[in-house]
Order: structure tokens, then C-alpha cells, then sequence
């Protein structure tokens, strides 16, 4: 019971952030960082969560992100709904065993009712993938912006997908570059390739080159280290003017080869080893008209080869032509306070794509990211089959896209959508009532249990997605859900909760659909961290070395 208490409480905390009218929470980190977002795995990853069992709901949360990127929130609101009811099974007297075998047989059957549901749309419908990702943005701190946002995202996607490996997307193809400056609505999409750096300046050196030829080195253009700590003392000045000449020649050697292959762009990865560049290098380098770019990081080398279709280069005895990648200019730009580096016209560019996200603030721009963020996996969504293998996150987006990394398998030409609204999960409620009449024993009861979780409407006090979808925008959620169930009982299955209008309506007329992934998985996800706490009965603490097992009746034993 207490791990179904503390499971519970992780649900409510997020509760109320479920939906379009959802709240917001603001975090304060323990360096005084603040974070204002209603994204469900955001606000789970910062909590300091100390209880077992409520840290399975956080994993809960991160696993539903890994599998779909969407609907984090949801999937944590359905698991705290099956505890509440778990915990009124379990006070009438029902084995936890058969609850977790019933609520089994209960996600699969849901399961394939949403599936019956779905729609197929073709990909090459593009406004549709568009609906998608508005519909995961509308729920957003940045929702006024889902318009500009939404489009990005799908042609973001679109653009990655190569017709010659269609079974393979992968989402570390798309660079999500923020810059403070400007708002929202001047967020581009770049085909090409931006730095977050400004060009080096140091002797004049060029900003803006055309007809480039571009350079990504992995070695430093600067005086050679000893491998080892050792101090050199010189107090001849000869000997002293003497090694500044051989540094000068070393550095001027290295350069002509640079400058003989006719490379004039110049990327140089940043060095923990000694300067990858010094001031003496830059300004032969500006001598040279080099345009150069520092401290390029490492996990950004795979992404720059593959979009200047070049070879990053370890040593300069291997600095060749043909290793070079082209573009028709590159040139510094001011954005904001700072500046950046745009190459574009790239010749025989990978299928990689920049999206360059621009806000006032950086809550505002954080927020943006992480919404973008879910657009650009739910497109992910779109164009998978119901079980992908998985789905690699890396980078956080500096929380997680650029905190999305996606190998997908099982790509198809058409993918299944399916509604919004609240309308699956009441359908599936429905129905699973009705099938658990045709079941005997405690099962049917357990079943019954599981469709009320769903729907919410049986027992007022459940928190899941209609009722709270309802909830949350101020509506009246006994009556909403009990007409929302009147009118699926009536045929009328496409039917939803119109937050904006306040009311039941067609929720496909309204243009709310998600891919049939983010349903789905919710569920079955949920089940299974509800089912995995049912079989706890006690906690184990592992302390000294050895394992102490604590059972109070055993301790009262042995005083007595």
C-alpha cells in the first residue's frame, strides 16, 4: 500500500499539466536555475524522488519518451489511475497476482481496440503529419507558436528519410541550434550548416568567403607538447629566438599545406591537449585568407562530415583536396547579441538539416526546444509500425534532440493516426466494459477496474485523461465525460472534448490526431510499471555489505 501511496503522489504532482489547458510548473534547480515547462518528463527528471516505488514512475516517464517522445505526461496519469484502482481491489480482498494477470489481458485487449481505431495516412500527405505535430505542440508553454513550429518539424523529418534505406531515420541528422535574440516566430529552418561560433578575427582575418573549400581538422595547429610534464629553462636568448623561430616555421609549414590544397574555411575541433590554435597560427591563417572557426565540439564532427559530404583529418600529412567539402558561401552572421557561422549552398550535402531556434529569453528558448523536441519524434512516430525496436535519445536537446537520436525500424509507406480528445480512451473503456461482462470471477471485476481507470467518469476521484483533460481547461468533467460516453455508446466514435470550445464536437474535424505509437505504448507501458508494483510486498535495503530485511512482526517476535 505504501508504494501504491507513493506512486500516486508522483501521478498528482503531474496531473494537473495534462492537456492543452494544462498547467505549468516551474523548477528551481539547486544551482538557482529556473525551468518554467509542462512536459511530463522534464518535470519528473528534476524531482529528487527518494521512495523505490515512485522512481519507478519516473523511469516510467523517460521510457515512454524513449519509446514514442510523446505523451510522457499521459502515461504517468494512467499508472497513477490503475494504482487507485489496484488499491480498491486489493481492500476487497483480490490476490495482487490476479489484478496484475487481469490488467494484462485488460492492455492488450485496449490495445487492439486502438488499433481498430486508427487511421492510415499516407506520408506523402503532408498536411496531416502536420496535424499530428500540432496537436503535440497545442499542449505546450510555446502553443501559439504550433502554426510556425509544426511545419518545421515535419519537413525537418522529411528531409533526414532516405528513399535508398527507408527502414532507417535517424534524428541525430537534425541539429537544433538555439540563439538568444529575437522571438519565437523568427525560428528557420536552414539547409545547411550553422555554428554557434563566431569566425576568429584575430589579424583581420576574413569573415565571409565565397566559393569555399572547406577544412575539419582534428589535429592543432600549434607548437608541439613533450609527452610528459617536463620544464624547459632557456636563459641564452639565442637558444630563446632560436625556438621561436622553429615554433614560427613549424606553424608557417603547416599552413602552406593547408593553403596548397586550396582550402579556405578551416574547422578546427576543440583540444584538451594543448591550444588547438594560438594567436601566432591565427595570424597566418588570416595571412593566408582562412576563414577559421574554433572549438568545434566532438560529438558534432559525425553530423558536419555527413552534411559537407567531407573527411575530418587527424593529421596534416593527410590534408588533401579531395578530403575538402564545397559550399557556394560562408560567412559570419549577427544574431542577437552574439554571431554565428552560415555555410550554405553545400555541394553534395548529406541529408542532414539545421533548425535554427531563436526566443528573448532562455526559458523561452529552452521551452521551445523541448517542444520541438516532441513535434520531431512524433513525426518519428508517424512513420513507425505499432512495436519499433527503439529509439535512442542523446543530447537532451541540450535537454534531449538535438536529445533525440532515433534508429527506427519497420518504416512504412502509410502510418496509423489516431484521435485526440479524450475519444480513444473513452471507446476503449467502453468497450472493455462491455467485454468484461463476458468474462467470470474476479477477472471481470479487475477488468471493469481497468476501464474505469481509462475513462474516469465510474469513479469521480480517478485522474486520467478525459476527466482531466476536462478538468484542467475548467470544464465540468462529471458532466463532459458522462456525455462524451453517452454520445461513443450512441456510434458516434470520432467524438472528443473541445478544449478551446468547451465542449463535445468531432475532434477529427478539428484536426486533433497523434500517432497511434503514443496511445499505445502509454497503455502498455503503464501496465507493466503497475504490474511490477503490485508483486512488490516488502522493500530490501542492501547496507554494510550485507542485506537487512526488515519485518516488523519479526522484530516484535524477537523482543517478546
Amino acid at each position: 500500500m505504501a508504494n501504491i501511496a507513493a506512486g500516486k503522489a508522483v501521478a498528482d504532482a503531474v496531473r494537473t499539466s495534462l492537456g492543452p489547458r494544462g498547467m505549468d510548473k516551474m523548477l528551481s534547480t539547486a544551482n538557482g536555475d529556473v525551468i518554467i515547462t509542462n512536459d511530463g518528463a522534464t518535470i519528473l527528471n528534476k524531482m529528487e524522488v527518494l521512495q523505490p516505488a515512485a522512481k519507478m514512475l519516473v523511469e516510467l516517464s523517460k521510457s515512454q519518451d524513449i519509446v514514442a517522445g510523446d505523451g510522457t505526461t499521459t502515461v504517468v496519469v494512467i499508472a497513477g489511475a490503475l494504482l487507485r484502482q489496484c488499491q480498491i481491489l486489493l481492500g476487497m480482498g483480490v490476490h495482487p497476482t490476479v489484478i496484475s494477470d487481469a490488467l494484462h489481458k485488460a492492455s492488450e485487449k485496449a490495445v487492439e481496440v486502438l488499433t481498430a481505431m486508427a487511421v492510415p495516412v499516407e506520408l506523402s500527405d503532408r498536411e496531416s503529419l502536420v496535424k499530428s505535430a500540432s496537436t503535440s505542440l497545442n499542449s505546450k508553454v510555446v502553443s501559439q507558436y504550433s502554426s510556425l513550429l509544426a511545419p518545421l518539424a515535419v519537413d525537418a523529418v522529411l528531409n533526414v528519410i532516405d528513399p535508398a534505406r527507408p527502414n532507417s531515420v535517424d534524428l541525430r541528422d537534425v541539429k537544433v541550434l538555439k540563439k538568444l535574440g529575437g522571438t519565437v516566430d523568427d525560428t528557420e529552418m536552414i539547409k545547411g550548416l550553422v555554428f554557434d561560433h563566431k569566425a576568429s578575427h584575430t589579424a583581420g582575418g576574413p569573415t565571409r568567403v565565397e566559393n569555399a573549400k572547406i577544412g575539419l581538422i582534428q589535429f592543432q595547429v600549434s607548437p608541439p607538447k613533450t609527452d610528459i610534464e617536463q620544464n624547459v629553462i632557456v636563459s641564452d636568448y639565442t637558444q630563446m629566438d632560436r625556438i621561436l623561430k622553429e615554433e614560427r616555421n613549424y606553424i608557417l609549414g603547416m599552413i602552406k599545406k593547408i593553403k596548397a590544397t586550396g582550402c579556405n574555411v578551416l574547422l578546427v575541433q576543440k583540444s584538451i591537449l594543448r591550444d588547438a590554435v594560438t594567436d601566432l597560427s591565427l595570424h597566418y591563417l588570416a595571412k593566408a585568407k582562412i576563414l577559421v572557426v574554433r572549438d568545434v565540439e566532438r560529438e558534432d564532427i559525425e553530423f558536419i562530415s555527413k552534411t559537407l559530404n567531407c573527411l575530418p583529418i587527424a593529421n596534416i600529412e593527410h590534408f588533401r583536396a579531395e578530403k575538402l567539402g564545397q559550399a557556394d558561401l560562408v560567412e559570419e552572421i549577427h544574431v542577437g547579441s552574439g554571431s554565428i557561422v552560415k555555410a550554405t549552398g553545400i555541394k553534395n550535402m548529406g541529408r542532414t538539416t539545421t533548425i535554427l531556434v531563436k526566443g528573448s529569453n532562455a526559458l523561452v528558448l529552452d521551452e521551445a526546444e523541448r517542444s520541438l523536441h516532441d513535434a520531431l519524434c512524433v513525426q518519428t512516430c508517424s512513420i513507425l509500425s505499432d512495436t519499433p525496436e527503439r529509439i535512442f535519445h542523446a543530447n537532451d536537446l541540450k535537454f534531449r534532440i538535438s536529445r533525440a537520436a532515433a534508429n527506427l525500424s519497420n518504416f512504412q509507406h502509410d502510418y496509423l493516426e489516431l484521435l485526440g480528445g479524450g475519444a480513444p480512451e473513452i471507446e476503449v473503456s467502453r468497450q472493455l466494459g462491455a467485454w468484461a461482462k463476458t468474462l467470470h470471477g474476479m477477472e471481470s471485476y479487475c477488468v471493469r477496474a481497468f476501464a474505469e481507470a481509462l475513462e474516469a467518469s465510474c469513479v469521480p476521484i480517478v485522474d486520467v485523461v478525459p476527466y482531466t483533460l476536462a478538468e484542467n481547461a475548467g470544464l465540468n468533467p462529471i458532466s463532459i465525460v458522462t456525455e462524451l460516453r453517452n454520445r461513443h455508446a450512441n456510434g458516434e466514435v470520432n467524438t472528443g472534448i473541445n478544449i478551446r470550445k468547451g465542449q463535445i464536437t468531432n475532434i477529427l474535424e478539428e484536426n486533433v490526431v497523434q500517432p497511434l505509437l503514443v496511445s499505445t505504448s502509454a497503455i502498455s507501458l503503464a501496465t507493466e510499471c503497475v504490474r511490477m508494483i503490485l508483486k512488490i510486498d516488502d522493500i530490501v535495503s542492501t547496507r554494510c555489505g550485507y542485506v537487512q530485511v526488515i519485518f516488523d512482526s519479526y522484530i516484535a517476535d524477537v523482543v517478546e
